[in-house]
């Protein structure tokens, strides 16, 4: 049975580019890339196609038929049929017995990612050429990778016994090569019994460790992770795991233990790194700045740093001291993508400060990097704040866009601008225009038909709703919008409660959807099922529409005092709203 698969690094390819029959000292090694040496079809004897004396060669011919079988072999791996490939190589394999064909089959099925043919492959390839360290320790990291455990056992415990220079290579290589397999359990258990012999190698605890804590057994993992730090003193990792592991429960003695290994292992940049992130999560603000600043004093201009020790000094409120790293970092040995980075991060600080004519020239300054987009949008808002409508929608027209989100996005926030500036029509127009691009575009086709709705086209706002509904059965905001329309407009009342009933069918817990059900049951003359729908949406926002749509109700449900309790303590909290005034107005002259 073929399937697909992705088989773990283990080790140094050096161990894989080697000749198979080369003399080789190796640990437990992975199957990342196999030595190609296909064979060549000729008229000569199978032994005479790759010259190796070494190898206990079959005394074939090449036929017709398996000239023909290499043939279709190496014609499918040269035109990408790698499944092909392997499956005639394997077949080859098998039918000439040659370790040399072995070999490139159990290439070739690697490379087409058959996890079933390769095992076979590998396993007939270590059969044929049993002097092959390299083909024994492939087919046995196939095993650890599909979680045959079992059948892997003997192998591994030969080769580790075997190795004995190479333990801690060979250790560290079965934590990678097992950490596919799913049952961390069985993982745990399996790799017990294979450290068990060496209880004096570091990373054979480690990788216990490692394990265990996958398995969910956390006193084991930080067990077995101080013994591989007592056993190797001088070790990273074991400490960083130790670390790690007592994060959760005891967050001051990870941070000391961290702290008293840098004491004396100054120079371990990725522990001082591991550190200061640890310290960041605590939110030891004031140590953890150190630590990155200590990090930065060995790697100048890294904006990495610079941005974490800026955005630190940013949570302690030293602005003034934020800007002034990013800037020193910006004037050191910044890369192009470095500087566009530390000029997002420098006009996102300048907005902060409220200085937006220095963030303008900042998100001016980036010409590209994962933030050119953002800064575009924000350079375009900041013009437009400023009153240069003209010049932030030559920035929107002139923004590189990566995908169609972003193309429909710069379309949407030039027809906001345009509507802000009370230039409905042109706004309308960008939004017609982006439609033509991009007619399916639902967010697109919403904000065109508000539009439309705002500058009293209800014909196309319910066109483009109607559009929207059928891209989007379930989009209840393109319900409540054209049912609420009809309502406001007073026409098709039933066919508007219909929609807007839809709409709380779909999102109950809306409160502009509930405030569009109390006013449909208002325009049908049920104002105390009215009452009961506002209220419950008055209760989830006070919102000032939503207070007006109310005291309607209240007073045409014959409560004159509660309407106008509403009213006032909603005019309170939007002084001089107009409609709102013109309501009370007409119900108390």
């Amino acid at each position: 049975m073929n399937r697909l698969f992705s088989y773990p690094i283990f080790l140094s390819l050096t161990l894989l580019t080697a000749c198979a029959h080369a003399p080789q000292t190796v640990a437990i090694a992975s199957p990342v890339q196999v030595a190609s040496a296909s064979a060549t079809p000729s008229s000569e004897p199978l032994e005479q196609i790759v010259e190796s004396p070494k190898l206990d060669l079959p005394n074939g011919v090449l036929t017709d038929r398996l000239l023909f079988a290499f043939l279709v072999g190496d014609l499918a791996a040269q035109r990408g049929n790698a499944e092909l490939a392997a499956r005639a190589y394997l077949d080859l394999a098998k039918t000439t017995r040659d370790p040399r064909v072995a070999r490139r089959a159990a290439q070739l099925s690697y490379e087409a990612h058959q996890y079933e043919s390769s095992l076979e492959a590998f396993q007939l390839w270590q059969e044929l050429e049993p002097t092959s360290p390299l083909a024994k320790q492939m087919w046995v990291a196939l095993l650890l990778s599909g979680g045959k455990l079992e059948e892997a056992k003997p192998h591994v415990a030969a080769l580790l016994k075997a190795e004995p220079k190479q333990l801690a290579r060979s250790f560290m290589g079965l934590h990678t090569a097992l950490a596919p397999v799913p049952n961390k359990a069985e993982v745990l258990d399996w790799l017990i019994e294979m450290a068990h012999p060496y209880p004096q190698v570091a990373e054979a605890h480690w990788v216990v460790a490692q394990a265990a804590h996958a398995a969910g057994k956390y006193e084991l993992a930080r067990d077995e992770a101080h013994q591989a730090a007592t056993l190797n003193p001088d070790w990273d990792n074991a400490v960083m795991l130790e670390s790690q592991l007592l994060q959760k429960t005891a967050p001051q003695e990870s941070a000391a233990l961290l702290k008293q290994y840098l004491a004396t292992h100054a120079d371990k940049h990725e522990v001082r790194l591991f550190y200061a992130r640890l310290l960041l999560d605590q939110k030891q603000y004031a140590p953890a700045r150190e630590e990155f600043g200590a990090l930065l004093k060995l790697r100048p201009g890294n904006p990495d740093l610079a941005f974490a020790i800026a955005m630190i000094s940013l949570q302690l409120g030293e602005l003034d001291r934020a800007e002034n790293e990013l800037r020193l970092a910006l004037e050191g040995d910044a890369q192009p993508k470095d500087a566009d980075t530390l000029n997002y991060y420098l006009a996102q600080l300048k907005e902060a400060k409220k200085d937006e004519a220095s963030a303008l020239q900042y998100y001016t300054n980036i010409k590209g990097g994962e933030h050119l987009f953002a800064a575009q949008l924000r350079r375009s808002f900041l013009l437009n704040k400023a009153g240069k409508l003209k010049e932030a929608r030559s920035v929107l027209q002139a923004a590189k866009a990566n995908n169609d989100t972003q193309r429909v996005r710069l379309i949407m926030v030039e027809s906001q601008y345009l509507n802000e500036a009370k230039l409905y029509e042109e706004g309308f127009k960008v939004l017609t225009q982006g439609l033509k691009k991009h007619p399916n575009q639902p967010e697109l086709i919403y904000q065109s038909a508000l539009t439309a709705d705002k500058q009293n086209k209800p014909e196309v706002f319910e066109k483009l709703m109607r559009q929207l509904i059928k891209i989007e059965p379930n989009n209840a905001h393109a319900y409540n919008a054209l049912g609420y329309s009809l309502l406001e407009r007073n026409v098709r009342l039933p066919e508007a409660m219909s929609l807007v009933e839809k709409a709380y069918q779909l999102a109950p817990k809306d409160a502009a959807i509930t405030d569009s059900m109390g006013w449909g049951y208002f325009r049908l003359g049920q104002f105390a099922k009215s009452v009961e729908f506002l209220q419950r949406a008055y209760t989830q926002v006070q919102d000032v529409e939503i207070a007006a749509h109310l005291g309607e109700a209240l007073w045409m449900n014959g409560d004159k005092a509660g309407a106008q309790k509403i009213w006032a303590e909603s005019l309170q909290a939007n002084p001089g709203h107009v409609l709102l005034q013109a309501l009370m107005k007409r119900y108390q002259p």
